[in-house]
Formats: structure tokens, sequence, C-alpha cells
């Protein structure tokens, strides 16, 4: 197994990028269809095998607060030995390989040892987001209770609540403080731990990992993810981001989602790069950007929101030199912020696609630097056999036309696709049809094979008898100087079923006017369908997000249907297409 790291690594440090595609093809092709082992421990085998034998003096981590300025690194052997400490400290508990592992911790170089004692030790590691509210944390221990659990000081009395309340009793619950609290072991005391640790037998096909989906959609889902289908199937996220050994890769994200897993943990350390943690409460865009500078990020992945925000910023401060790539994840990019940002820095933001049931999917991998259409988001990862189908199953062959995204299985499973939504058989058979797996979402191909984004299936707008991807709006939107953010929902209408109507959010200097409403209607019009244009538009100050910076639209659509069936008036700050006689003479057409 250390070789198909060792081959990634080579790939990815080749300069010739027509020489990386042929290489990334042919590694793919023979990975997709050779023998893996029937065990697996990527902490043993790749972490310490290869990376802490061959480069363990090498720098694995670098955390630092982005206020206060303080800085903490670890080499690679640093970085195992406190991850064999903490593992340690969870089996003279009691903990043993099957078991799970709540982790509910902000950015600190803990949660990177954490989750590297839980591959170790086969634990089943389930992340959890430092946002949880009391009814969220009741949900995910009645469905999944916890035999361990890792915690930041601040959250230890609300987790103690949920515990009370769904009388679960796990074995050890470790805190991230200084401040003894009952029941509780003080992660200081782990320090004492031996620094080596025998690694738990784990087959390929054990449970590693259980995500609770962000729930953009509906109830959260448990995404199993095994000793394999992370480790190994992130070798694709680690080939389209690029990651070389020598890099210092940053992700924004954080901890409690699959995207952490992604790009801050198994992205740059499958290939024995430096990653990076950067703690903040609030996204703080010059900060932020002064740490970047500061500790000479070469690769730097982000969600929308904060593109959005980096664009913005007085980028003369700051010296990017350093910077090799960009990459934007979590929802797609609008081309504006592409542009902007290739002329503030000069490198192109390479936009890519995934879920938390898969590892890197489709996307703009290095090679195709000066070849990426603006607003598309690649074509599909060697791993992947991706393809477009109708709501009929039929795969789509003519290009423009927007369909279901699917994986097919009927060749190959691709390895990072995760293994079960744990315990939910209905929703499995839901989403794995007739040898596809249906991701839930929609796309389409131009007759180039780009693929561009249409939206979540259950976002698109069905007005009339057209159908409506809201991001093709949201970005024709925020082309116009005035709008900072878009999002793009159907609201209830008697005779065309639904209407598109836009939230809109708009950058500093503006404010909402009819006469500014009236100029987002003319703009919309010279660029989009006439079918696809908002038929309404309202000012606001944010729309509801996950953590991880994606859009509710779900939360959106449910407050139009509120807002109308208890008859609430028109706001202030909303404006319809037909209160303007300059934009049509027929009324509400």
């Amino acid at each position: 197994m250390q070789n198909l790291y060792r081959e990634v690594m080579e790939l990815n440090m080749m300069d010739d990028n027509e020489q990386k595609e042929k290489a990334a093809k042919a590694f793919f092709e023979k990975l997709n269809f050779m023998d893996i082992p029937d065990s697996f421990n990527w902490a043993e085998e790749i972490f310490e095998g290869l990376h802490v034998n061959e480069r363990g003096e090498n720098t694995a981590l670098i955390w630092t607060d982005i206020v206060t300025r303080d800085v903490r690194t670890f080499t690679y052997r640093e970085f195992a030995e406190n991850g064999n400490r903490c593992l340690n400290a969870l089996r003279k508990s009691g903990i043993a390989k099957g078991d799970n592992f709540y982790m509910m911790v902000p950015i600190v170089p803990e949660t990177w040892f954490a989750t590297f004692a839980g591959v170790k030790g086969g634990l089943v590691t389930v992340p959890t987001a430092t946002t949880m509210t009391m009814r969220e944390l009741q949900f995910r221990f009645e469905s999944y209770p916890p035999d361990s659990i890792i915690c930041a000081e601040t959250y230890t009395e609300l987790m103690d609540d949920a515990i009370k309340a769904t009388g679960v009793s796990p074995k050890i619950k470790i805190l991230l403080g200084e401040t003894p609290r009952a029941g509780w072991t003080n992660y200081s005391a782990i320090a004492r731990e031996d620094g080596n640790a025998d690694a738990a037998k784990t087959k390929s096909n054990d449970l590693l990992f259980c995500f609770f989906t962000s729930g953009t959609t509906g109830l959260p889902k448990k995404v199993g993810h095994t000793a394999v289908s992370y480790p190994v199937g992130h070798l694709s996220t680690s080939v389209m981001a690029g990651i070389r050994p020598d890099d210092v890769h940053h992700n924004l994200s954080a901890p409690g989602w699959a995207k952490w897993a992604w790009s801050s943990f198994f992205g740059p350390l499958n290939v024995g790069a430096t990653a990076t943690a950067f703690n903040f409460t609030v996204l703080d865009g010059p900060l932020y950007l002064e740490a970047v500078a500061k500790h000479k990020v070469s690769v730097f992945c982000a969600p929308p929101t904060a593109w959005r925000m980096f664009i913005n910023q007085d980028m003369s401060q700051f010296d990017l030199s350093s910077l090799r790539q960009s990459i934007g994840a979590g929802e797609p990019l609008n081309p504006e912020v592409i542009t902007q940002w290739k002329k503030l820095t000069g490198t192109e933001i390479r936009d890519f696609y995934g879920q938390t049931e898969s590892t890197a999917m489709i996307g703009n991998p290095p090679w195709m630097a000066g070849k990426m259409r603006s607003g598309s988001f690649g074509y599909p990862s060697f791993m992947y056999d991706v393809a477009l189908v109708d709501d009929q199953g039929q795969e789509i062959t003519l290009p423009d036309e927007p369909g279901h995204i699917v994986v097919k299985l009927d060749r190959w499973r691709p390895l990072g696709l995760f293994t079960e939504y744990i315990g939910n058989p209905e929703k499995m058979a839901s989403v794995f049809v007739n040898n596809y797996y249906y991701t839930g979402d929609r796309a389409s191909m131009d007759q180039d094979g780009y693929w561009w984004f249409v939206g979540r299936a259950d976002d698109v707008i069905k007005s009339s008898d057209y159908r409506v991807g809201p991001f093709e709006v949201e970005s024709a939107l925020v082309e116009h100087p005035s709008v900072n953010e878009a999002a793009v929902v159907g609201t209830p209408d008697p005779k065309r079923h639904q209407l598109v109507k836009a939230y809109v959010i708009l950058n500093k200097g503006y404010e909402p006017s009819k006469e500014l409403a009236l100029e987002l209607f003319q703009h919309s019009m010279n660029i989009l369908a006439k079918f696809k244009i908002p038929r309404i538009i309202e000012f606001v100050t944010e729309v509801p997000k996950t953590i991880s910076g994606k859009i509710r639209r779900i939360e959106l659509r449910e407050n139009e249907v509120e807002r109308q069936s208890k008859g609430e008036s028109a706001k202030d700050n909303e404006f319809f297409y037909w209160d303007f006689p300059e934009l049509s003479s027929k009324g509400k057409e």
C-alpha cells in the first residue's frame, strides 16, 4: 500500500501537466481494479510506516491562533507520539476497536491527534460540530450512543446535559481544558501516556468514521466510511488538490464536518505535506490572510463565503508569493469571484465537488491550469465513473441537458464511496438504484466535457413547465457590483407552482431600494433566459447556512411556505417583477 502513496507523491511533483494527467489516469485505472488487502491501518502503515520513517523530522502540523498569534508546530514524529498517547488513554478506560469516539472540538492540535488515535485504534470517529444545540446532540446520542467523548471545555456542560437527557454512559470523557470537572479526564493527563501504541488490526471494510450530514435537505444521515474509503479514497482528493510533499497546505474548515477530514487531515497527510490550522472565533479577513502569508501557505482551500470576503480585502498588505494553488469547495463558486481572485493573486481558484458520502469526485485538477472555464466545476476524477441521468434513470448524452449526477457501479465501485447510511436501509435503497449511486445533485455537461453545477435535486425550482437551477441565477446576480451574495429558491405560486425568488445580500456602500431592485431585474434579464429571471427580490443581511458555508435553501423554502400560509404581506425590502411597468406590460407573466 505504501507504493500507492509514493506514486501519488511522485505524480503531484511533476511539472509537466500533460505528463501529470496521463500519470494520474494510469494510476487510478490501476487502483480502481486492484485487489485491496483484507487488512489496512493507515496510521500504522502510511503515517508512521512511510512518513515518520522517511521524513519524521519534517513539519506535519502548524497551528496558530489568528488573534493572539500563538504558534505550535509538530513534526511527523511528534504528531504520531501525541496521537499514540491519546489512543493509550482511551484504551486504559476500556475503549476497544469498533467502539465510537465523539469529537466536539475546535481547531486545536489535539483535534488532529485524536483523529489519528481513532484511525490507529480502529475506532469509529464521530466528528461533531461545536455549533451543536441540545436538540441536535440528543438526536445524535439517541441514534448512535457515544462510547467515548473528547470535548472542549466550553461545551462540557451542554454535553453533560445531553448525556443525562438521553441516559447514555460513555466510558471516558476527555476534557480539552485545564479546569477540573467531575466525571471528565483532563487532556493534560494524557501527556503521561506512552508515545508508542500498537495498531488495531483493522479490516479494510471496518467502519472508521460516522459523519452526521449537515442536514441541508432534511434530518442528518449517518454516513459510514471505512478503513479504506477515506484514507485510500482521499488519494483522489490529494491528486485533485495537487498537494506536494513540500507544500504547506491550508483548508479553512471547522472540525465536525467531512470537509475537515478531507482537506485538513487526509489530503495533506497522505502525501507527507505540512497541514496548517488557524484558530478563530469570527472569520476576520485581514487577520486570516495575514496568517496565510506568515506561514507561507502554498495550497489554500476555502468555501465560497470566505473567497467572497477575501476578494474585498486590501491585498497589497499581504505577501502571498508562496501561494501556488487556490481551491474552492463546499458549494460552487460564482465566476466573478474566481476572476477577481486571479486578478489579486495570480492564482485561479480551482473549484471541485464531492460529498460527505464520497471523496473528490468532480473538479479542476492542476493540469486544468489555463484551460478552466469560469463557472464550470471541471470533470470527473479518474477514481469515479460519473454520469448524468434523467428522471427515468436513462443516461443523458446530449450536451447542456441537466440531469441527476450519479456514480456508475457496473464496472467498479469507487474506493472513496461510503459504505452505508448507518441504520437506514430505506435511505440506502433510495440512493443505490440499478447500479447507480444517486448523489442528490444535478448538473449538466457541455459538448467539450466540462461539467456545470445546477443544484441539489431538491433545490431545483419548478416554474410552469420549466426547471430552474438556483446556482445559475445566483451567479448572474453576483455579477452585479452591488451584490455580495445571493440565495435563490422557489416560492409557492398557484399558477406556476413556484416562482423564482432571490434573497440578496448587498456589498458595502449599497442600500436596498426600489431603484436597485429594478436594476437587478434588468441585469438578470440581460444574462438569463426569461423563465429563469427572479420574479421576487428580497434584500436581506444574511441567509441561513450550515457550519461549512452551504446555504440552507430548505429553510428559506420552508419560511416562504409558512409566510404564505399565514397570509403575511410583503416586507419593506421585498420587490416584485410585476410591479415594474418598465419590465413588462403584462403584469405577472
